[in-house]
């Protein structure tokens, strides 16, 4: 077996650094977030615990798509595909699967340690959404 391996993590990740600590959720969900590198650096990886909804999200460079594009598994056994746009004020997560189409629109605070913004999504006929303020509390 050949494996093709980049000597170091696509530049586009280092963008993802400032989500690496542990932070509270609240708002409209209530729990906590949090965001660690896997050993390598090519992938952030998310733990999440919100109002009893538990998963684990990896976040990577996806070379083909040329975007952060992540896997989300869930406590109730789905698999979910999102895309991340991070800039210093703008934090921005998108899904677009069959069945389910939305986005997650959030803006940073000043000193970057809070997130606020809204999730709105269409899942068949039913619009969704919800209002959330991440705080980070702890840097890993």
């Amino acid at each position: 077996m050949i494996i093709n391996k980049r000597s170091k993590p696509h530049p586009e990740l280092k963008k993802l650094g400032k989500l690496v600590g542990i932070w509270d959720v609240s708002g409209e969900v209530c729990g906590q977030v949090s965001f660690s590198w896997m050993e390598g650096g090519f992938f952030l990886v998310q733990y999440v615990d919100l109002d009893g909804a538990k998963g684990l999200e990896f976040i990577g460079y996806d070379e083909e798509s040329k975007t952060l594009r992540s896997h989300y598994f869930d406590n109730d056994g789905k698999v979910m595909e999102y895309t991340y746009k991070v800039s210093e004020t703008e934090h921005q997560v998108s899904i677009d699967m069959p069945g389910i189409k939305g986005e997650f629109k959030g803006k940073y605070s000043n000193n970057g340690d809070t997130i606020s913004g809204s999730w709105h999504w269409k899942q068949g006929e039913e619009h969704l959404g919800y209002k959330a303020t991440l705080t980070k509390i702890k840097i890993n």
